[in-house]
């Protein structure tokens, strides 16, 4: 997509030069790779007023086979292994003319930052702040079909673990097999390490698999993404292992349900952030579960898995149509084990049909 690049970084650097910037240092590898299309270890992105260049440490020449290349711009090596390509950027930078380079603060150390002002000391470096974050918010429609078929791969995983006999069986061990069966159906990998939680590990946020074993009677809940061609999607699944679901099973997975429900019901254009994690967070605080839900109840996904936009209660911003976000409520009762609920969507109008809802495994409590 070499025009998509380039139109991207025109559109970077016309925001740069509007703050009086006549260059951009672009250090953070999802920015980078947005920009154009790779994002080789160690690399920066270095826009001026004439030729944009990929700055990087080593030899385009040893990369391993397959390894993705930018396909419309120079690549600047320099030559070896060792090297700041941030310091050797801004030299550059220097040497070209430029008179005030836009940088990414909050992606450089002060370490860093005080290197590029050392080998450039007539050069004013600026914060670029988060420009690039935000123009990756909106996503245009070859971004949102890779996500789609990110959110297939998932689903897929997750359906054929479903048919699988789970009793007896680690977390660790599901959570290998549904990272090996993300790969067999075409993802470049997982988009995050996979958890797993049974028993009293169900409905932790962000649970590491251990060694416990799948009891019949255990919640099970499951976090799991795929990654396809750099952009990654979520889902998580709650369901009862091995016997029909106990009366208190039933009714807090009908409570997080109904709360993920509100959340994703809220999704529209020009909504606040705050007022979708106001809608699914309300229905667990109105039930006695305030204190259990996390600090936010979804967020934005893409190049990677936790972007802009923050559905958070003090979150500042309005949602836009075409942003991916999950939405992603949860209860956990410590010493019993809980539930989550976790869809990948897109913001879409009324007029477009409402939110356009990418993981399509049911989420009717199933007993495995």
């Amino acid at each position: 997509m070499p025009e998509v690049h380039a139109a991207r970084r025109t559109r970077l650097r016309s925001h740069c030069e509007a703050a009086g910037s006549d260059a951009v240092l672009v250090s953070r590898p999802a920015n980078i790779s947005y920009l154009t299309g790779c994002a080789p270890p160690r690399s920066v992105l270095l826009l001026g007023a004439g030729e944009d260049l990929l700055v990087r440490p080593g030899d385009p020449a040893q990369d391993p086979a397959g390894a993705p290349q930018p396909d419309d711009l120079r690549v600047h090596s320099l030559g070896g292994p060792d090297g700041d390509a941030a310091v050797a950027a801004t030299g550059l930078a220097a040497v070209g003319a430029a008179t005030a380079l836009a940088v990414e603060e909050h992606h450089l150390t002060v370490a860093r930052h005080r290197a590029l002002a050392s080998v450039a000391p007539r050069l004013a470096l600026t914060d670029l702040a988060r420009a690039v974050e935000q123009q990756r918010l909106v996503k245009d429609d070859e971004e949102i079909a890779c996500l789609r078929i990110a959110a297939e791969i998932g689903d897929q995983a997750l359906g054929e673990l479903l048919e699988s006999i789970l009793v007896g069986r680690t977390e660790r061990h599901l959570a290998l097999e549904l990272e090996r069966r993300l790969v067999d159906h075409g993802a470049e990998g997982p988009a995050f390490p996979t958890a797993v939680g049974t028993g009293p590990h169900a409905g932790r946020a962000g649970h590491v698999p251990t060694d416990r074993r799948v009891e019949e009677g255990d919640f099970l809940t499951v976090c799991l993404g795929a990654r396809y061609r750099g952009y990654r999607c979520e889902i998580g699944r709650t369901f009862v292992v091995g016997t029909a679901p106990d009366d208190w099973q039933i009714e807090l997975y009908d409570l997080v349900f109904a709360a993920q429900r509100a959340g994703r019901e809220a999704l529209t254009p020009g909504v606040e952030y705050r007022d979708v994690d106001r809608a699914a967070r309300q229905v667990l605080t109105a039930a006695g579960h305030g204190d259990g839900v996390g600090p936010f109840t979804g967020h934005g996904v893409g190049l990677e898995i936790d972007e802009d936009p923050r559905l958070a209660p003090a979150s500042m911003g309005k949602l836009d149509a075409r942003v991916p976000v999950t939405v992603e409520p949860g209860v956990h009762l410590p010493g019993r084990g809980g539930v989550r609920i976790d869809d990948t969507l897109v913001v879409r109008s009324q007029a477009d049909g409402g939110p356009e809802l990418l993981t399509i495994t049911t989420k009717e409590l199933l007993a495995l």
